[in-house]
């Protein structure tokens, strides 16, 4: 996972906790995004998103020598 992929992960995890203790989405809804930006920021902690396996996806840059 590349480096802007998690700066990206952070921030939209960052607005939906706002969203959430703001009261602006609540409900199962907010509980929801609220999981979602969780599971946001653990990938981002691990540098790892278990979706980009079977589809091929690499957001790393590769080091050239």
């Amino acid at each position: 996972m590349g480096t802007a992929d998690k700066i990206i992960r952070i921030v939209i995890a960052a607005i939906f906790a706002v969203l959430y203790f703001t009261h602006t989405v609540s409900g199962t809804v907010g509980i929801v995004l609220l999981a979602l930006g969780a599971v946001f920021v653990l990938t981002s902690l691990i540098s790892f998103c278990p979706l980009y396996l079977p589809f091929g996806i690499n957001t790393c840059k590769k080091e050239t020598k």
